[in-house]
């Protein structure tokens, strides 16, 4: 089954078409757009347009367009909610799933909107990482930290569970929002105070090679925010009683730099959590979209709230 699909982020858009039953994206139908997250409502609309309308006529009738998008955002009515977060706020109050049909024109059929990071997670369940695992967690680490939570591949965002929405970036540390320690600005914030030298253009990658070259200032601030991140996460974990916890987003490249502490971090804080599997996910660059398509076919889910 064919499921033409789009994920949406804050300087890109990507669609292609996905086989369902396999879990594959179609490479031939990969399509990837610069997107200006700041820039005027008609063209966001017509850039995400420019992308969906190959996938969407290479995947034939009766299709519908799986969207995955991040917050805040209705995703059962598919109006923008992005008031005050500083990407897509002229999409605030804008219905983007009326004005995709229309630019669509009968294409599709229907369109089905995901969070982002529930969309990751989804994917990952289905044909990565995660399968074959029940209760499942996720994170996504990059500009900020996504997350997503699945019992047997139901999203789940209203549960004691679970943080509220779903949505771990709600969580604190000493007292600061979750993102003021980990994310990429607050990564290299910390890089800077321990390294006097680094280049002020540095990112991620470059703090991850020079952590890999031995520099012990760098390997520190990889353990201490991932040690933080895990003991954030542990009572949540298990809470949840997840049994594998997927990592993904552009921070998952320096991998061999987050597992040992993350890892060590979540064992000591909650012992039950020493038979958790943490894993990098399987299908980096695809887990968004393959989750997307197999949201279509369980539109009735639960959605994060519009806030």
């Amino acid at each position: 089954m064919l499921i033409p699909a789009l994920e949406v982020g804050g300087t890109h858009v990507t669609a292609a078409v996905v086989d369902v039953s396999s879990g594959r994206v179609l490479k031939r139908t990969r399509i990837r757009r610069p997107l200006g997250s700041d820039g005027p409502a008609t063209d966001i609309i017509r850039t995400l347009l420019e992308a969906a309308a190959p996938v969407a006529a290479a995947a034939g009738p009766n299709a519908t367009l799986g969207v995955a998008i991040p917050g805040p955002f209705d995703y059962l009515g598919g109006v923008g909610r992005f008031a005050g977060v500083a990407k897509f706020e002229s999409l605030h109050g804008v219905d983007v799933g009326a004005s995709l049909q229309a630019g669509l024109d009968g294409m599709v059929d229907r369109i089905a909107f995901l969070n982002d990071a529930d969309a990751f997670v989804l994917g990952e369940w289905a044909w990565g990482a995660a399968a074959s695992h029940r209760r499942v967690a996720g994170i996504t680490l990059g500009t900020g930290v996504g997350s997503g939570f699945l019992d047997e591949g139901r999203i789940v965002v209203d549960d004691p569970r679970v943080p509220p929405d779903g949505s771990v970036h709600l969580l604190s540390i000493d007292g600061l929002p979750l993102e003021e320690a980990i994310s990429r600005r607050a990564l290299l914030r910390r890089a800077r105070l321990a390294i006097e030298e680094l280049p002020a253009d540095a990112d991620v990658l470059d703090l991850a090679m020079v952590a890999r070259a031995g520099d012990r200032r760098a390997r520190r601030v990889f353990d201490d925010a991932f040690m933080e991140l895990g003991t954030a996460l542990a009572p949540w974990l298990a809470r949840f009683e997840a049994s594998v916890l997927v990592v993904g987003g552009a921070m998952a490249g320096s991998w061999n730099l987050i597992r040992p502490p993350l890892f060590g971090a979540l064992r000591r804080a909650e012992p039950a959590l020493a038979g958790l599997a943490v894993r990098r996910a399987a299908h980096p660059e695809d887990s968004a979209l393959i989750g997307a398509a197999v949201h279509t076919r369980a539109v009735d889910q639960p959605a994060r709230a519009a806030r």
